[in-house]
Parts: structure tokens; C-alpha cells; sequence
């Protein structure tokens, strides 16, 4: 099983070159980093885990610069974004961080995508809340055809982009995995256009897995490898691992809390068990 972490990094956190070389020096196999823009003081959107909203969010790094300090201090720790707001982002852009930051690290990369759930802040953004999964869609198939090796057209109903010369190309792909709620919907957009699935805190993989496998053949993706299954945002136990391995997953990430360096060390050196 190979375990990286998530961690809420922000300027009150421990530092993304310290963290990532404390990760890679224990054995962990990846850092992973979530975003958010901004804040509104005026957000009515409920935080999805219930209470009020933890001030990490309106603190957060910017993930790519954070795991370009990450990169350029490791040799084999993997790095994604858990997860890139897609439908905040110009394409274009993000297409060219991706590759960028792949290219870079030796194509250890994967692009974590969500579809959000704060309508202030993606409103901001001036994303139309009841299509913004479509505009996801839209805009992973305009950085695909980006990172095509010829020039390549797309054109959607929410962003298109004519043939183009854009270097450099991502090494690895590089990986697309959807985080969200198990569903009918969330499954199909997996099935069509992804790697595989981030399942938020890995709970019911028994019940879900076989329905997410069973969209991922009716859209014709190959079964051998199938989708990705990475369990995101876990609290390991070995119980839970053991669980994992029968259900033939291979990878997770544990949550880090977002903390001072030596309170985020001291999992560490807990959750090392892990590795």
C-alpha cells in the first residue's frame, strides 16, 4: 500500500520544503495539496463537514507554487492537488501549470479534480453554479488536447480551443482523479473523461466500487487496469488498510492536520507505521 498525505498548507503551517522532505525521508509516497482561492465574509454555502468553516481555508498556498518548492527538494516523492476548483481556472493556464510543474518534477504529478461547494467563491469566479460540472468537463478536455503530442481542436459548449503548439508536454500523463460523493452523476463524468476516484475519508468502497466499475464499463474504458481507487483525506487504521488490499486498492492518502511543524510532525512519525 502506498500512503501519501493531504495537508492544508497555509503561511501559519509547516513549510512545503520542510514537509516534503520530512515525507520522502519516511517513507511516504506523496504530498498532496488542496486550494481555495478566497473566502467571502458573506458565504451562506454550508461547510460540507458541518460546524463552522476552519480558518485553513481562507489561508491555503497556492498549490502549484507550493508543490514546485516540494518538487525541487525531492527525487521520488509523488505530488497532486487534492483538488484543483478546475472551474475556477482558465484552461489554457492551468494546462500549462500542469504540464509545467510534470515536466518539471520528472512526471510525478496527478491533478486531483472538484467540482466545489462554495457558491460564493466559485460565483466570484463567475462560474454558473448548476453547470459548473459540465464547464469541468469542458475544460479537462481543452487541457487534453493541449498536452496531445500534435496540435489538437476541441470545441465544447462551455470552452474550446483551436489546434496549438504547447510545450511542454506532461510527462506522466499526467493522472486525472475526481474527488466527490459517490453517484450516479459524479460516476458517469469519472467514467468518461477520468483516471479514477477520490473518495473522501474512504468510507463504503464496498457498496460504491462495483457501481463506479460497472460506469466505467458501460462507457467501454478498459477493466485491466480499471479506475484508480485512492481512498483521500483518511484516518489510518490497520484495519482500514487491511480492508483496502482486500478491495484491491494499492494507494491512500492520510490527512495531515493543518498544523505548526511540530505538531505536523508528530503524525508523521504516528502514521510512519503506515508506510
Amino acid at each position: 500500500m502506498r500512503t501519501a498525505a493531504v495537508i492544508f498548507l497555509t503561511d501559519r503551517t509547516i513549510t512545503p520544503l520542510r514537509l516534503a522532505r520530512e515525507l520522502e525521508e519516511r517513507g511516504f509516497a506523496g504530498l498532496w495539496i488542496p486550494e481555495h482561492t478566497h473566502i467571502p465574509v458573506s458565504r451562506t454555502s454550508p461547510f460540507p463537514l458541518g460546524g463552522p468553516l476552519p480558518p485553513e481555508y481562507g489561508r491555503t498556498l497556492d498549490p502549484f507554487v507550493a508543490l514546485a518548492q516540494a518538487a525541487a527538494v525531492t527525487t521520488t516523492l509523488a505530488l497532486g492537488t487534492g483538488i484543483t476548483l478546475v472551474a475556477q481556472h482558465d484552461p489554457i493556464v492551468l494546462a500549462k501549470q500542469v504540464a509545467t510543474l510534470d515536466h518539471l518534477s520528472g512526471g510525478r504529478f496527478t491533478l486531483g479534480v472538484g467540482y466545489g461547494w462554495n457558491k460564493e467563491e466559485a460565483a466570484d469566479h463567475g462560474v454558473e453554479w448548476t453547470t459548473r460540472r459540465d464547464l469541468v468537463r469542458d475544460r479537462v478536455a481543452v487541457m487534453r488536447a493541449l498536452w496531445s503530442p500534435e496540435p489538437t481542436a476541441y470545441e465544447g459548449e462551455y470552452a474550446s480551443v483551436s489546434a496549438s503548439h504547447a510545450h511542454p508536454k506532461p510527462l506522466s500523463g499526467p493522472r486525472i482523479l475526481v474527488g466527490g460523493s459517490a453517484g450516479p452523476k459524479l460516476f458517469a463524468h469519472i467514467a468518461e473523461y477520468a483516471d479514477g476516484w477520490l473518495p473522501i475519508g474512504g468510507q463504503g468502497l464496498t457498496e460504491t466500487l462495483p457501481v463506479l466499475r460497472a460506469a466505467w464499463a458501460e462507457a467501454g474504458r478498459d477493466a485491466s487496469p480499471g479506475p484508480r481507487i485512492v481512498p483521500f483525506a483518511v484516518e489510518p487504521t490497520a484495519e482500514k488498510l487491511a480492508h483496502y488490499a482486500e478491495l484491491g486498492i494499492e494507494e491512500l492518502v492520510v490527512a495531515l492536520p493543518s498544523g505548526e511543524e511540530g505538531e505536523v510532525l508528530r503524525v508523521l512519525d504516528e502514521y510512519a507505521r503506515y508506510v
